[in-house]
């Protein structure tokens, strides 16, 4: 089955919101092994509508629609698709009471433009809407299907699983298909880097393939695999991510919903180490991080955001001549400040961060996105230095990124 997604409304085309709809119903289709090929938003406009609706039918054997079924008048799509069917729309008496008896429910009176959500297609069927106003309506098409479900969220998740799943899929008696995926998470590798990496197992992929996605300071490798069933295609993924996992090492970090901040603190917990932090150019991003894990206290001891020369004398006692000599970024700096942070917090260890985010700071010798970590331990520092591209808040976060990264690496 091949399956599209029409996302239906103005403010999706100005960005005013973001499509969670077509999101939540990406994720379940893969999962109920149907293939998803195309997906278009349009905006409040029967005409557009119609031609969406008629190239979707065009090419897909089930069309999700989502939005445009409320009591406004720029909710246009039950009139798109009776226009698309060739049928008039009628007044279901059935809708109407499931109306009165919902506002009455509420305590208010129900106003005359609600009536327009109880008109349904000839020849198509009402889909009970437990959560709000709007029904959804199952229409049969030149043996394609189409369901459309209410835009507000909560409404057509609610929908969608308790009635057009059951509807659509709970009585199938062919062969099924079911789609699982698995996502490695890497950091400290970029995406270019790490697809040529694994450029021959890439150019393999049969079932299960393999996609690469770039986020910021990080690169996802999704490993998706279709099978009769879940346990079936979780074990055709697991042969492919152990060789990806002896390609790739160290850069991978973790799983699925995993964070670098969590792998990080856990591996802090099981060592019994606790972990102080000086950062100056991520303004407390790190600390920040840290702390969001629940039970940090057990291994977060203090963050100082020393951010001026003054700071940095002042709280972690950096001297003066190497301020002087080599300037607040630099590797003795930041040496300094991972030492002596890990003993005025009385910690295990010090990490420190020092650079310019930009976009003002920078010199002939120290550009827009330098930035020194130092981590502190027994006695021993590691420093590591780092250009990061972007704008300020994106240097700000690979920094820790780069930062947290460079503790998970030292407590592996």
């Amino acid at each position: 089955m091949r399956a599209e997604i029409i996302s239906v409304g103005t403010e999706l085309l100005l960005g005013e919101i973001v499509d969670t709809n077509a999101a939540f119903l990406g994720r379940r289709l893969a999962e109920l092994g149907v293939d998803i090929y195309h997906r278009q938003t349009v905006g409040d406009n029967q005409g557009r509508l119609v031609a969406a609706f008629k190239l979707a039918l065009s090419r897909s054997d089930l069309v999700l629609v989502s939005g445009g079924l409320g009591p406004t008048m720029d909710d246009l799509t039950r009139e798109a698709l009776a226009e698309v069917l060739g049928a008039r729309l009628v007044l279901d008496e059935g809708a109407v009471r499931h109306l009165e008896a919902y506002f009455t429910r509420l305590g208010r009176p129900m106003t005359d433009n609600n009536r327009r959500q109880a008109y349904r297609p000839e020849g198509a069927d009402f889909i009970a809407n437990r959560r709000g106003t709007a029904p959804g309506i199952l229409a049969r098409y030149q043996g394609r299907t189409i369901v459309c479900m209410p835009g507000v969220p909560r409404e057509l998740e609610t929908m969608f699983e308790e009635e057009v799943v059951p509807r659509l899929f709970g009585t199938s008696t062919g062969e099924k298909r079911v789609i699982k995926s698995r996502t490695l998470l890497l950091t400290g590798l970029g995406e270019s880097a790490a697809e040529n990496a694994i450029a021959d197992i890439i150019k393999e992929q049969t079932n299960p393939t393999i996609a690469s996605y770039a986020g910021l300071g990080e690169v996802r490798l999704r490993l998706t695999a279709a099978a009769a069933g879940a346990e079936e295609a979780l074990a055709l993924i697991e042969p492919l991510e152990a060789k990806l996992r002896e390609r790739l090492g160290d850069a991978i970090y973790g799983v699925d919903g995993d964070t670098l901040e969590g792998v990080v603190a856990e591996k802090l917990i099981k060592g019994g180490l606790v972990l102080a932090v000086a950062e100056s150019c991520t303004g407390g991003l790190v600390s920040h991080r840290l702390t969001n894990i629940p039970g940090s206290s057990a291994f977060f001891r203090q963050g100082l955001i020393v951010y001026s020369n003054e700071a940095k004398k002042e709280l972690l006692d950096v001297p003066d001549e190497l301020l002087e000599e080599y300037g607040a970024v630099s590797p003795q700096v930041a040496e300094a400040m991972a030492k002596e942070v890990r003993l005025v917090g009385d910690a295990d260890l010090g990490l420190a961060i020092t650079g310019i985010a930009g976009p003002g700071g920078a010199t002939p010798t120290k550009p827009v996105g330098l930035v020194y970590l130092a981590l502190a331990r027994d006695g021993e520092c590691l420093v590591e230095k780092h250009t990061f591209s972007g704008q300020r808040e994106e240097v700000k976060y690979r920094a820790s990124q780069a930062a947290l990264n460079l503790l998970r690496l030292h407590l592996r």
